[in-house]
Order: structure tokens, then sequence, then C-alpha cells
């Protein structure tokens, strides 16, 4: 997989020019228009991860990677990315326009973490499909970006911070409201984000040198500090899913991953995974997936 690309390179690729505030203490925030990198001056974006946060209004018809997903925009569509998923689009030649902006993490530092909220999530909704009427309300939070970005306003990063948030509850207001119907957090669903947090920090792997830490129900439970059959009924009770089976599909997620986007050996694949022998890595993948690794790799 390609190394990560950091919002130095970002400006590297795009520009001869790099801000000066790139990496001060208040952080970094830019916005601009998309038309320069698509249509007949398209530019093939490559499979990997950012350093920084990017959310993209892309008018017209594209497709776009996330992790193992693959997500099909019929017409017009807001895309969030974040530091923890790789991505890539395709088709961009199919993009009419569109604006987007980024951000590192240290412009929010002082207001709260992002991750926490769903269109950051590694298992959350990324790229929201828009109505004509949606992209006129997306593009005026847009148009005040570049207002406020061009003006003397000393306090104007704290306007820009406020409509990205703007931006992030529109986008989450489209979903059906039964997502956010999270009601109180009892001990077990507690217990539950929790494992699911620890079973995602160890993703994505970007080298091969990496190796995953953890990968049974009691190693979790001995991490969490709970006893093994409380995690797995914890689990069971707000998953409707077995622990092992969620750290199943989670390690089967990046193997797929890593086949279908790295060039990295089934050998170094299984390593990178906790498999102490490529056959049992193998074995795994046959058992879910109901062919070798190999030949997923070339489907």
């Amino acid at each position: 997989m390609e190394k990560i690309e950091t919002i130095e390179d970002f400006y590297r690729s795009k520009f001869e020019w790099m801000p000066e505030n790139i990496r001060n203490d208040i952080g970094h925030f830019n916005v601009f228009k998309l038309d320069p990198y698509v249509g007949s001056n398209a530019i093939p974006i490559p499979y990997k991860r950012r350093d920084y946060f990017k959310i993209m209004l892309v008018i017209g018809p594209g497709r776009v990677h996330y992790a193992d997903k693959v997500i099909e925009v019929q017409k017009q569509a807001i895309a969030f990315s974040n530091p923890q998923i790789p991505y890539k689009w395709e088709h961009t030649d199919c993009i009419r326009s569109g604006v987007f902006c980024i951000f590192n993490q240290h412009f929010f530092h002082q207001f709260g973490d992002l991750n926490r909220y769903d269109v950051f999530q590694p298992n959350g909704t990324h790229v929201f499909e828009l109505t004509d009427e949606q992209v006129v309300r997306v593009m005026d939070f847009y148009n005040r970006m570049f207002e406020e970005i061009n003006s003397d306003y000393i306090h104007k990063y704290d306007v820009l911070r406020n409509l990205v948030f703007e931006v992030l509850h529109f986008a989450m207001k489209i979903q059906p409201t039964a997502i956010y119907d999270k009601q109180q957090v009892n001990a077990s669903q507690r217990i539950s984000m929790l494992f699911l947090e620890l079973l995602e920090r160890q993703f994505p792997i970007d080298e091969t040198h990496q190796k995953i830490a953890i990968r049974s129900a009691s190693e979790f439970a001995g991490q969490l500090n709970v006893h093994v059959n409380h995690l797995n009924r914890a689990v069971k009770d707000t998953t409707e899913k077995t622990t092992s089976q969620l750290i199943a599909e989670r390690i089967l997620q990046e193997a797929k991953i890593l086949l279908k986007h790295s060039t990295w050996n089934v050998s170094e694949i299984a390593f990178a995974l906790g498999f102490t022998e490529v056959t049992h890595f193998n074995n795994f993948f046959k058992k879910h997936i109901e062919t070798s690794p190999l030949k997923f790799r070339k489907l």
C-alpha cells in the first residue's frame, strides 16, 4: 500500500506554494474548487490514507473505494474522509465540478474529537447522495467558507470551524433517524463500544512490519479489564454477533483490502494479520470467502 499522504504532500502535488500556517498551533484549514482536477483534467486518485480530513462535494457520477467498500455516486454527493480510512476515487473524468475543504486534527483539538461523529468512523456512512436542493444548501456552506477564508476578520477560523460543523451535521441529518437512536448507553453497550474501538485501533495496516497485537476474545477482555464471559455477553447483547465473529470479520476486511490494494505477498499479509503460518491464513480466508487469497486478488 502506498505511504500515507501528508498535508505537505497534498500541496506539493497540487501547487507550487506551501501555506505558511500549515503546521502552526492553530492547525490548518483550506478550501478549494474541484474543477481543475476533474473532467478532461482528471488525475487518478490512488488508494491510500491521508493524514488530514477532507469533505468534498462532487457534482457528477463517480465511484469511491472506502476500505473494502465500493460506493457508486449516481448524480452528486458529499463525501467525508479521515486519516484512519484509506480511499480512492475512480471515473473522475465524469465528475463535472465540485468543492472541497481540508483540515487536520489540530485545527479542532480544542473543540472536541471529530472521530466520534458517524461520518468519520470506520463503520459509519461516508458518502451521501444529494438532491439538487441539498446541493444548493451545501454549496452555500462552501461559498461562505471561501468568503471567510479570504477575509481579514481576526476570528475567521472560528467561523470556519462552525461551517465545517454545519456541513457535518447537515449530512448526518440526511440519514434515517434510527441510526442515531442511541438513547441511554447501558453497561453492555459501553463495554461493546470499548471493545470495537480497541479492535479498530489496530487498523489499517500500512507497513509489512506491522502486526496486530490482540486477536482473541480473552486478550481483548484482558485489555478491557473484564472477564471474557462478561465481554462475550455484552457484545452478543449489543451487536447480535459473537466477539470472535467481529474479530474475524475485521481481520477478513483488512485481508481483502491488502489483497486488492497492496503489492504485499500472501505471507506478508498473513504475518501482519497475526497468523503464525500462511496455511492458517489460507484456511481462514477460504472458510469465509470460499476462494483462496490469490484467486481473490485476481478477481
